[in-house]
């Protein structure tokens, strides 16, 4: 069996924007039942030396639709600006930003492959090809501010579990 670059990549970045929606749509319903904004929790963070929720979620487009535009235009790096948005902003821009990678098409992403991607930071200049920069630099972090993510809300009690994170599965038929 042999996957595609949109099968291995656009297709788990959908099933995990999906389930970052779903955190957050819980937690705003959990917040709001107590008579609480969930804008409080854009304050959170899990560790002191770690950013807070807004950054988590800014991360999770960034390496997703960010990283698919990185990859067309062949250049990549931190976000440039982080826009300032409330709990529903997020939400928003979530349901935006899984909407715009719904829409992506396989044909031009398959194009892809063997691309050159070169991720920069200040001096810095790391060489990639499409698929190294996806593969080991986009998913692990795409991953991993998700992961934070949810472990931000779970650890202010919003009743989520692993199956909220899983998302929505690629179940047989």
């Amino acid at each position: 069996m042999s996957l595609s670059l949109y099968e291995a990549i656009v297709v788990p970045m959908q099933q995990i924007l999906g389930s970052v929606q779903g955190v957050l749509e819980k937690g705003a319903q959990h917040y709001e039942a107590r008579g609480l904004s969930p804008d409080e929790l854009l304050g959170e963070t899990i560790h002191s030396d770690m950013a807070p929720l807004p950054f988590q979620l800014h991360s999770v487009m960034h390496h997703s639709l960010g990283a698919l535009e990185s990859v067309r235009r062949g250049e990549a790096g931190p976000p440039n600006k982080l826009e300032t948005l409330d709990y529903a902003g997020f939400q928003a821009k979530l349901a935006e930003t899984a909407q715009t990678l719904a829409a992506m098409k396989a044909d031009q992403v398959n194009e892809w492959t063997g691309k050159d991607v070169v991720f920069k930071l200040g001096e810095m200049s790391l060489p990639f090809t499409a698929e190294g920069f996806l593969f080991s630099f986009s998913k692990p972090n795409l991953y991993f501010h998700a992961t934070t993510a949810y472990d931000i809300l779970r650890m202010k009690a919003v009743p989520i579990g692993k199956r909220d994170y899983l998302g929505q599965m690629q179940l047989k038929g």
